[in-house]
């Protein structure tokens, strides 16, 4: 079993994608950091130099190879990464999708140090992060299987809630048990 989690940038996907791995003791896979790793530079010095483009064509073969991992696995996406058909194809066949919902206003807020991500570099991050929201937010849903609104307490919450959704609609791994 795989599970995918997208959202907007600053929804909490990785976060989240760590504690869940660590709870079922699966593999947790962020395809940013496989990007980077792959192109030995950060996103943002890739998106300077090459585009946007030539980002979203290296993103699609990052996704597919991460899906084709073998064993279970929780995967974290960039939040551009439902913008191909493909890539939105690849991740309901492939996985278990949530889309970890969040608004703008609580993302801003959130990201207002940032200087990672290239989208929300230069001028009104509130205003950007709305415009993402209009083009994404169909996206997301049209790819997710689960829609989560991640403005939960905490990532605890969320990931309690991801489990009891998995539990509720018969997909739960089970969670191993701690020896005494």
């Amino acid at each position: 079993m795989k599970l995918a989690l997208i959202g907007l940038p600053g929804s909490g996907k990785s976060s989240v994608a760590k504690h869940l791995a660590q709870h079922y003791r699966w593999a947790q896979v962020d395809t940013d950091q496989v990007f980077e790793s792959r192109v030995g530079m950060p996103i943002r010095d890739f998106f300077s130099a090459h585009g946007e483009a030539a980002f979203r064509d290296l993103e699609t073969e990052v996704l597919a190879d991460c899906l084709q991992r073998p064993g279970p696995l929780v995967l974290a996406t960039g939040g551009g990464i439902v913008l191909r058909p493909e890539n939105r194809q690849l991740l309901r066949k492939q996985s278990l999708v949530f889309f970890l919902k969040q608004r703008p206003e609580e993302l801003a807020r959130r990201l207002k140090t940032d200087t990672k991500r290239p989208l929300l570099q230069g001028g009104d991050a509130l205003a950007k992060l709305r415009d993402l929201a209009g083009v994404r937010d169909p996206l997301y849903r049209q790819s997710a299987h689960y829609t989560v609104e991640a403005q939960r307490p905490t990532v605890a919450a969320v990931v309690q809630w991801i489990c009891m959704q998995l539990e509720l609609a018969g997909h739960a791994p089970v969670a191993p048990t701690l020896e005494p």
